[in-house]
């Protein structure tokens, strides 16, 4: 049998992080819907977690640019 790999196919890999928060609140929401058979539960529960470690991954990608920008401090950010 084979075994999956344990890297995401570069297809699944989402453009955005917005696509992927929106990917990932679908899933959220069929999940909590108690209406989903049990594999495919875990299927999304799976693809959920890919999902949160890429949006963790963008998210602290921005912060390193943004530390970089404000020369190594982070700063509060206060909308002008």
């Amino acid at each position: 049998m084979a075994r999956a790999s344990s890297s995401a196919d570069p297809a699944d890999t989402p453009a955005t992080y917005e696509d992927a928060l929106s990917e990932l609140e679908r899933l959220v929401t069929a999940m909590e819907s108690g209406q989903l058979p049990l594999d495919q539960l875990l299927q999304s529960y799976r693809r959920g977690a890919e999902l949160l470690a890429f949006c963790r991954a963008r998210l602290e990608a921005v912060e390193q640019q943004v530390k970089v920008l404000e020369e190594g401090q982070l700063k509060p950010w206060t909308p002008a």
